[in-house]
């Protein structure tokens, strides 16, 4: 852990960029440039909108006299894939696979253009549910076949999942899971009723069984029986809160790897006519296998895209199933009372290619570039977001989770006061017509290592992962520090983070970097978890 030198680090880089700093502190009656403000020492401090809150606060209210109970939440997280993807994001039928749906839902709520994950899937996917950032839970990377982890992170995280089935939720995850499958570490462990999926990626899953791929495994009997003895489940699994544990059919073939994702729409599907039909309001969570490599074709499907390639394939089948799992919301008639947010885990895993995504930004997955961790959101809820908003305000996946308390009316109370929350509810911002964000900044990690805060429109880096060849963003790259100074870019003039302005362009990087000094300052007061990884 380099916490002690990412403090000193970041004190030295406070002088140095003293030459381009102005003072911070605004004149009376000025905004200042930092307009966060801290309403506990361990939550992430947050930018005050009280007329903003009042409002959608009075609107939530009418719709429940209205409704008669809590909103549904569903999240639609997608595996890998890249920003611009999506047609609604510069994407679609431009680059071979047409995203209706995805579109549709677009452009029927707000589509953020400025909305932030974790540089790779596992941290992503337990920052949503824990709404702490994965250096605070141990949860910095995927437990891979072989791991060994020293301590169940889980043991003492409050999920989402549990914090919602206490309010009277009923919580279900269907599709990929990726944080842990040994027992206490499942999803119907941590505080779900219920989960229909798989444990691992696809790639960890089919490589037992794409021999042309992956021959030296696959035709290799020994080395084949080793992996089986370490490799990850690779079956479908359903489990029940208490522990009971179904294992359902097996991946034998890439073929049964390219139905994955239909077979678990149809579960979806079917589910959300059950639980509309219910007492109680549900929280949903679907995790699309696809588009994380490798991708086959669903052998049950024509072509669905112009393109043709596996991954554009996979692609215009994810839309099809947004479309399907949308459509049943509606035939249920829950549409009304349903917060839906898509988006995907990581940028684009460019290591795969042709296998991955498209990004416009620098970077993709498994970097803290803009192209590995800028992912497209999109927020619908019929009658409740305004149809057709575009914010470019900032929003971190992990607001996902402060956003569902306040939907379910549960209280931040229930959390440990012994640890530190970097969630921001941005209930208000969501919902109401004209919502501003209520997220000054967004920091993000690569392991152990501090490495950029995005505050405005600035991004600074103080260390950055640079690839030693084309696409090669994990498998062929280095961690470096900056040097001198710290990378500063306006994102809003430079986009593809290639020319720094710290020192010639920009007052504020000193400012940023105090932002940034802040941050690390908090896992001082509250130390992380080690786990093992």
């Amino acid at each position: 852990m380099r916490l002690n030198f990412a403090l000193a680090a970041a004190a030295a880089m406070i002088a140095l960029a003293g030459s381009a700093a102005h003072c911070s502190a605004a004149p009376a009656g000025a905004e200042a440039f930092d307009r966060s403000v801290a309403s506990a020492d361990n939550f992430e401090p947050a930018i005050p909108h009280p007329e903003q809150d009042a409002a959608v606060k009075a609107k939530l209210a009418q719709l429940r006299d209205k409704v008669g109970r809590r909103p549904n939440i569903v999240w639609l997280v997608v595996d890998d894939m890249g920003y611009g993807d999506p047609g609604c994001y510069g994407g679609g039928a431009v680059i071979g696979a047409a995203t209706p749906h995805i579109d549709q839902l677009a452009a029927g709520g707000l589509k953020l253009t400025s909305c932030y994950a974790q540089q790779t899937c596992t941290p992503t996917r337990s920052a949503i549910l824990t709404g702490r950032l994965p250096m605070r839970t141990g949860l910095t990377r995927p437990i891979l076949a072989g791991d060994k982890i020293t301590k169940n992170p889980w043991a003492d995280e409050v999920s989402l999942a549990r914090l919602l089935s206490d309010a009277g939720y009923s919580t279900l995850l269907c599709g990929k899971w990726h944080v842990g499958e040994e027992e206490g570490m499942r999803p119907h462990d941590v505080g779900f009723d219920e989960f229909y999926g798989y444990y691992p990626a696809q790639k960890e899953i089919s490589q037992r069984v794409d021999e042309r791929r992956y021959p030296g495994l696959v035709r290799d009997p020994r080395r084949l029986a080793a992996f089986e003895g370490a490799g990850p489940e690779d079956h479908l699994t359903h489990g029940f809160k208490g522990g009971r544990t179904e294992r359902l059919a097996q991946i034998r073939s890439i073929q049964d790897m390219g139905r994955a994702d239909a077979v678990l729409t149809e579960f979806t599907v079917e589910k959300i006519k059950q639980l509309a039909a219910g007492d109680k309001p549900f929280f949903l969570e679907h995790c699309f296998m696809k588009v994380h490599c490798d991708n086959f074709r669903n052998p049950d499907l024509a072509s669905l895209s112009e393109s043709k390639y596996p991954y554009k394939e996979a692609v215009s089948e994810v839309d099809m199933h947004v479309g399907a799992i949308v459509d049943a919301l509606d035939q249920a008639g829950v549409l009304e009372n349903t917060l839906i947010f898509f988006t995907s885990d990581n940028g684009p895993q460019m290591d795969a290619w042709p296998d991955a995504g498209y990004t416009p930004f620098r970077g993709a997955k498994g970097t803290t570039f803009e192209g590995g961790v800028r992912v497209p959101g999109i927020a619908s809820w019929k009658g409740m977001i305004q149809p057709g908003r575009v914010s470019n305000d900032v929003f971190d996946l992990m607001d996902l989770f402060g956003t569902a308390l306040t939907l379910a009316g549960a209280s931040t109370d229930a959390l440990p006061a012994d640890r530190y929350y970097d969630f921001v509810d941005q209930t208000s911002f969501l919902l109401h017509d004209q919502g501003r964000s209520n997220r000054e900044a967004a920091y993000f990690w690569w392991g152990s290592e501090l490495m950029a805060c995005r505050m405005h429109e600035y991004k600074i880096h103080v260390k950055v992962v640079l690839s030693q060849a084309p696409h090669m963003h994990i498998d062929l790259s280095v961690v470096n520090d900056v040097g001198l100074a710290p990378w500063f870019f306006n994102l809003h003039v430079d986009p593809k983070e290639e020319m720094t302005v710290g020192h010639r362009l920009d007052p504020w990087m000193a400012t940023v970097i105090g932002k940034l000094k802040a941050h690390a300052a908090t896992f001082k007061t509250y130390p992380p978890k080690q786990i093992g990884l």
